[in-house]
């Protein structure tokens, strides 16, 4: 017998206690139905407060459970117009469960995205540092077949190279470092200079002889070009 039906029960006889109690009328009969109602009413209360407990043990495990089932959405892109900043988050269905269950909240710099009880799991995103700031009074989402659409409010026009700056710190990075008033042909000389010091005797038999034979075309009638050990 469950706990919910001990205290069924047990409410059962507090009730048929006090109909007795009302009907009896020997001092020792009432004293005797009391004393038995006080120690259903004792047990009753003990009961209740068990069933409270695992009540709040199984909300506790539900909770924990949702947020076991919380995923990353990884799979979206972007895009832009004059005014906005456009992030497709590719979601099976998305469309099909209540609109309040997709949160989308905005700062001036970040973004992010809970879908509620999508498929039995919780979905969610969160873009920080964003390249530039936004409106979030005037950002919002839509959403669509499969689909939800961020709309991040652009507070100027300026097109957006990247979506955060660390994407763009690392597209810097990564930039080779270029001086305008160098000659290109230096740049070339240096590469050659690198993988010659750097390669195998074949390696260098084969930069010598397309040297000398880049030389000769340059210099009418001349001998074979210098050897890129003089370089």
């Amino acid at each position: 017998m469950d706990v919910t039906e001990q205290i069924n029960q047990l409410e059962a006889d507090l009730l048929e206690l006090g109909s007795l109690l009302e009907k009896a009328e020997r001092k020792r009969v009432q004293d005797v139905l009391k004393q038995e109602q006080k120690k259903v009413e004792k047990e009753l209360a003990v009961k209740r407060q068990l069933k409270e407990k695992q009540a709040r043990r199984e909300a506790d495990t539900s909770a924990a459970s949702k947020a076991a089932y919380t995923v990353k959405i990884n799979n979206y892109a972007w895009d832009q117009s004059e005014k906005f900043v456009k992030i497709y988050l590719t979601l099976k269905d998305v469309h099909k469960i209540p609109s309040e269950n997709v949160e989308v909240n905005f700062t001036e710099r970040s973004f992010s995205v809970l879908v509620k009880d999508l498929d039995g799991k919780n979905h969610q995103m969160t873009i920080l540092n964003l390249l530039c700031p936004i409106d979030e009074k005037d950002s919002y989402k839509k959403i669509k077949t499969d689909m939800v659409l961020v709309m991040c409010k652009k507070q100027t026009t300026k097109k957006w190279d990247c979506l955060t700056t660390v994407e763009k710190q690392a597209i810097e990075k990564d930039k080779p470092n270029v001086d305008e008033n160098a000659d290109p042909s230096d740049g070339l000389m240096n590469m050659l200079k690198k993988i010659y010091s750097e390669g195998d005797d074949e390696m260098k038999r084969t930069i010598n002889k397309a040297w000398s034979e880049s030389q000769e075309k340059k210099v009418q009638g001349g001998g074979g070009g210098d050897d890129m050990m003089d370089l």
